[in-house]
């Protein structure tokens, strides 16, 4: 059976200088937090959600054409920043132009760092019971709001390596006319160990290993850039 092709939703990288990226006359960068500023209330009105303490340096990347990226700097590694790229597999006219901007910058991060890769895997109607009976056979469902998180007997809020969660897809936000579910696969910075983005075809590779061992969902992830 042909593997099932799924799609990055997230994608975070970081660099030294990350913002560097981001001088030329299509940006403008608002400082959020630092040393001297702190507006938090900018930060939750952009994204949604809060500043955690973690985060020493924060600011908000806008682009000419009406994006907001998220630039963060980390206690625990305070000389890199982290610039996200959240929503590429949104249906929307902003997940179009995230991509397009990634796909812009991408020849200029391969020495970066993968800090995090969303795999969104969607199901129009609900998730198939077989795979989330291969899910709990290694993780509990814990349910918060409208979104499961398969949490390891040994984790609590979040996991080092690989969150799992499920959640609907609301129509009006996403301008969908059918039910749709998704099923996450959060890889996060401890999951790829200091890989770098041109070694992106190895991620895939072991991301999709990982994937099917838990799941048990021959999936192909489909790759973030085409025309290298």
């Amino acid at each position: 059976m042909k593997p099932t092709s799924v799609i990055v939703d997230s994608f975070n990288f970081s660099s030294g200088d990350a913002e560097m990226l981001f001088s030329g006359n299509n940006y403008s960068i608002e400082p959020v937090k630092s040393i001297s500023i702190f507006e938090p209330y900018r930060w939750l009105e952009t994204f949604g959600k809060s500043l955690t303490r973690n985060i020493v340096e924060a600011k908000i990347i806008h682009t000419f054409t009406g994006l907001t990226l998220a630039l963060k700097r980390y206690a625990s590694s305070p000389l890199k920043q982290t610039v996200e790229f959240s929503g590429l597999n949104g249906y929307t006219e902003e997940s179009t132009l995230l991509k397009k901007l990634l796909d812009e910058l991408y020849q200029d991060i391969q020495d970066e760092v993968i800090n995090r890769i969303d795999v969104a895997i969607d199901f129009k109607g609900k998730i198939p019971k077989r795979v989330l009976t291969a899910l709990q056979k290694t993780r509990r469902p814990f349910k918060w709001f409208n979104t499961t998180y398969f949490k390891t007997s040994k984790e609590n809020k979040s996991n080092p390596k690989l969150n799992i969660l499920m959640y609907p897809k609301h129509k009006k936000k996403n301008f969908l006319d059918y039910e749709l579910n998704r099923l996450e696969f959060s890889f996060r910075g401890g999951y790829f160990n200091k890989m770098k983005v041109k070694d992106m075809d190895k991620a895939y590779k072991k991301m999709q290993k990982s994937i099917k061992r838990l799941s048990g969902l021959d999936v192909e992830i489909e790759v973030l850039k085409t025309s290298l």
